[in-house]
């Protein structure tokens, strides 16, 4: 999939859920549930045991998923995640390095930014998507809002503490995509094997972020 294709996919479905799993086994379990759900995107987090295994698996046995690499820290993580099949890479922070890489290797990048001078610096940089991380201790929603006055035309992805309670606002206050991590891949539903759990999660966070959405074209 081409950085466009993977830009548009992330746009087109508004969520990312994010695996922050103990296992490739439970990685794989969790990836399959949400794809089934109707979520074609899966971030497999840097911090799995196995993660690039688990992103080449996914990769093979799941054509139509958009497969990115999450919590990737330096330039030689990002060149492994790419040799593994990934195609998108995200991070916790801003690292230049990993972004200027991901627009030479034709690859998504969505580095995470906190402050207005990480937000222009990431912008300057050609980042794809930039990921306000971690987004629930700053303010929420609200900070969303705040960014969005200065900076209109960026697309911003929620990331740190979105959940079932405040997804929606924080489309409605301008966010482009919304990152999930536990509270769409609950511990207990992997645990026990509940992949219905984590189906009726996803679909619920497609169906309030199309809502949200159709409220924002409503006004």
């Amino acid at each position: 999939m081409t950085r466009p294709e993977a830009r548009a996919r992330i746009e087109e479905i508004g969520v990312i859920p994010a695996l922050r799993v103990h296992s490739s086994a439970d990685a794989l379990f969790a990836a399959e549930a949400v794809a089934r759900s109707g979520i074609p995107i899966v971030e497999v987090t840097m911090t799995i045991p196995g993660a690039l295994e688990v992103i080449r698996t996914l990769v093979q046995k799941t054509p139509g998923v958009l497969v990115g690499a999450g919590t990737v820290l330096d330039l030689a993580g990002a060149r492994r995640c790419l040799d593994a099949g990934a195609m998108f890479l995200t991070s916790p922070g801003l690292d230049l390095g990993i972004v200027d890489f991901g627009a030479s290797q034709n690859v998504a990048v969505l580095p995470g930014a906190l402050t207005p001078t990480e937000v222009i610096a990431a912008a300057k940089a050609g980042a794809d998507f930039i990921k306000i991380f971690p987004c629930g201790h700053m303010g929420g929603p609200a900070y969303i809002r705040t960014l969005k006055s200065p900076f209109p035309e960026l697309r911003l992805i929620a990331s740190g503490g979105v959940n079932q309670a405040n997804a929606a606002e924080y489309i409605l206050a301008g966010a482009a995509a919304v990152g999930i991590g536990s509270d769409l891949i609950h511990r207990d539903a992997i645990k026990r094997r509940e992949d219905g759990w984590i189906v009726e999660l996803s679909r619920r966070y497609v169906q309030m972020i199309g809502q949200a959405r159709e409220q924002l074209r409503a006004t």
